[in-house]
C-alpha cells in the first residue's frame, strides 16, 4: 500500500470545499428566498443541503487525489483532472443560476449538463481507478435528486 501524501490529499479536499464555500457565500441571500418558494414532495430540510454537499465535496476531493497520485495510466490523468475541473466549475455556477438569478428552467438544463459532465468524469476516472470513480457515485445520485427538486421548483413556481 502506498503512503498517503497528506499535503496533496488536503489540497485535493480543500479545492472542492472552497468552490462549494464560495458558491454558498455568493448565494446566501438566495437561500432565504428559496424558503418562500413552493417545493416538491421529498424536499429535505434546509440543514441537510450543506451537510450533504460538504460530504460530497470531500468525496470528490479524495477521488481527485487518487487520480492525481495514481501511477497507473499517467497519460490519462491530465484529461481526467480537466474533466473534473470543468464539472466543478459548472457545479459552482448552478447555485448562482438557481438561487440568485432564479432562472429555474435554465438551472435545470445546467444540472443536466452537470450530470453529463459528472458521468464523463466518472468514465475518465474509471480508466485510472475504479475506486475514484465510485467515490463520485453519491455525487451523481445527489445531482440526480437535485434535478428532481430543481424541476419541481420550476413547475410549482
Amino acid at each position: 500500500m502506498k503512503k498517503i501524501n497528506w499535503q496533496n490529499l488536503i489540497i485535493a479536499v480543500i479545492i472542492p470545499l472552497l468552490v462549494g464555500g464560495l458558491s454558498a457565500l455568493f448565494t446566501r441571500g438566495g437561500m432565504e428566498d428559496f424558503e418562500a418558494v413552493n417545493k416538491p414532495f421529498l424536499t429535505p430540510p434546509s440543514w441537510l443541503f450543506p451537510v450533504a454537499w460538504s460530504i460530497l465535496y470531500i468525496l470528490m476531493g479524495v477521488a481527485s487525489y487518487i487520480i492525481f497520485m495514481s501511477e497507473d495510466n499517467r497519460d490519462k490523468v491530465p484529461a481526467a483532472l480537466t474533466s473534473y475541473g470543468v464539472q466543478l466549475l459548472v457545479n459552482f455556477f448552478w447555485s448562482i443560476l438557481f438561487f440568485n438569478l432564479k432562472v429555474y428552467l435554465l438551472s435545470f438544463a445546467w444540472l443536466v449538463l452537470l450530470w453529463i459532465l459528472i458521468m464523463m468524469t466518472m468514465a475518465s476516472f474509471s480508466k485510472i481507478s475504479k475506486n475514484a470513480a465510485l467515490l463520485l457515485l453519491p455525487y451523481l445520485l445527489w445531482v440526480t435528486f437535485a434535478g428532481y427538486l430543481n424541476f419541481g421548483v420550476y413547475i410549482l413556481n
